[in-house]
């Protein structure tokens, strides 16, 4: 499975943007669909997940301003970023969960990462 992300930049604070990220190859079923972030000295940090079902979760630190949905028949998945924080500055990376249900084992795969900075 490969994963192509897109739409990382630059924003000043308070601006918007979108991240994109679309799998591609031979997928069992995608149980999950992530985005993750590192920014420099820290450790990745999980920012959204958009689960099987529509069950959606957000870090604290994104609530109320990032928005993640996918598109099950493109295996898509948007990060829409709003209200754009310095402290968001970050690579963000996609994740995504590929399940083979028949032999009951799951595969976790990761896209190339793309920088967001936010900054005046």
């Amino acid at each position: 499975v490969q994963l192509q992300a897109s739409g990382g930049g630059l924003v000043q604070p308070g601006g918007s943007l979108r991240l994109s990220c679309t799998a591609s190859g031979r997928i069992f079923r995608l149980s999950a669909m992530a985005w993750y972030r590192q920014a420099p000295g820290k450790q990745r940090e999980l920012v959204a997940v958009v689960r099987s079902g529509a069950f959606v979760h957000y870090a604290d630190s994104v609530q109320g301003r990032f928005i993640v949905s996918r598109d099950s028949a493109s295996n898509t998945v948007i990060l829409q970023m709003n209200d754009l924080k310095p402290e968001d500055t970050a690579v963000y990376y996609c994740n995504v969960e590929d399940r083979d249900s028949y032999r009951d084992l799951r595969y976790d795969y990761w896209g190339q990462g793309t920088q967001v900075t936010v900054s005046s």
